[in-house]
């Protein structure tokens, strides 16, 4: 099979699909792979080390010219029209980006497959989460960067002084995302307060991350009263597939004392702080009522390094089993089915259907029809 790994061009996205040692084995699997140039060269990956790998170097359109296409972030617009039908295996966030996407993505009858909802068999998102993790970790860090007064922020160090915890941190939600920004800020010295949906978690909460952790049952009501008092508000919401849900409300963010810092690390699902908008590395805040918004889409593609190594490892036995049986592939495996978000001119996540009101070119994955 020839094989694609494209340079990402998203704004200050550095992070590659594959390293050079994954190149070796598809090559040793008998496989093309046409690496785009310097595709891995953010990453620390020269096109040397992709040649002596075994791949072919060469420019966007002949690497996206491949029956099977590795990403890490969705297609940009000026790559619209690379979209032919081939397999697309990358991050996509439909319900979080650009519509327009989805409908090229639908016309052109590319198979995509998305990252960010392939399950395992225990229901876990073993692609998203590396990623998330970093995200979380970097939400605390950043949130802690903006608060300080040179940078706009209210002057509050996120820091244990003299044994007193300073700075006060909600992280809304208590995923993979929650627990690493709620581990760092704690890490700092911050007093951390957790809102989520379930109670009994706590314990284990307190247990992986800090015995003083605070918890909160999410609802509109404690949010709001927690965001009066908070320094930094980290958004980290999951609505698998769909857009993500408001969980923060405008009034929500007028309420916080000016410069405090929010971090929506949902952004990518279009953001749950009703006041978000997306940015970039090169822009990365804003601020609205007196309060900074840091809301980077890429968040992750600030450590390319670190995201590639973590990505790649997680994603390597999905691109191999793709790289080995085509398309038929994803039939007879239940994880690359809920990885499917179009085929043949439908979409085949419902969430993401939804969200996009399209449900009328919906077709559930069991009921489509793979041919090589």
């Amino acid at each position: 099979m020839k094989i694609g790994i494209v340079k990402e061009i998203k704004n200050q996205e550095y992070r590659v699909s594959m390293t050079p040692e994954h190149v070796r084995q598809l090559a040793l699997l008998g496989h093309q792979v046409n690496v785009e140039l310097n595709a891995g060269s953010g990453s620390g990956f020269s096109d040397d080390d992709y040649r002596e790998a075994g791949a072919q170097i060469t420019d966007a359109q002949h690497a996206w010219e491949s029956e099977l296409v590795v990403k890490v972030k969705e297609p940009m617009p000026s790559e619209y029209d690379y979209l032919q039908g081939q397999m697309v295996f990358t991050f996509l966030h439909l319900a979080g980006v650009d519509p327009q996407l989805t409908d090229r993505l639908l016309c052109s009858k590319t198979t995509a497959l998305a990252y960010e909802t392939l399950e395992d068999d225990a229901g876990r998102l073993p692609l998203l989460a590396p990623m998330s993790a970093i995200a979380g970790n970097m939400a605390a860090q950043m949130g802690s960067y903006y608060l300080a007064r040179f940078n706009g922020g209210k002057g509050v160090q996120l820091g244990c002084i003299m044994g007193a915890r300073h700075g006060k941190v909600l992280v809304i939600g208590d995923g993979v995302v929650g627990q690493h920004a709620a581990a760092v800020a704690s890490g700092l010295g911050a007093e951390v307060v957790i809102a989520g949906l379930f109670p009994e978690r706590l314990a284990d909460l307190r247990q992986r991350i800090a015995p003083d952790i605070g918890f909160i049952q999410s609802s509109a009501e404690s949010i709001a009263a927690e965001m009066t008092e908070a320094d930094l508000v980290v958004g980290a919401v999951l609505s698998r597939g769909s857009k993500a849900p408001y969980v923060v409300s405008e009034a929500m963010v007028k309420s916080m004392q000016p410069g405090s810092v929010v971090v929506d690390v949902s952004i990518d699902q279009g953001g749950c702080v009703q006041t978000s908008r997306p940015t970039s590395h090169d822009d990365p805040i804003f601020v609205e009522h007196g309060v900074i918004h840091y809301c980077v889409t890429n968040m992750p593609g600030a450590f390319p390094r670190t995201a590639t190594l973590a990505l790649t490892e997680a994603t390597w036995a999905y691109i191999e089993l793709l790289a080995n049986k085509g398309v038929v592939g994803i039939s007879g495996s239940r994880q690359l089915r809920t990885a499917l978000n179009c085929h043949d001119g439908y979409l085949c996540n419902r969430p993401a259907a939804e969200s996009l009101e399209l449900l009328d070119r919906y077709r559930a994955p069991d009921t489509v029809s793979f041919n090589n």
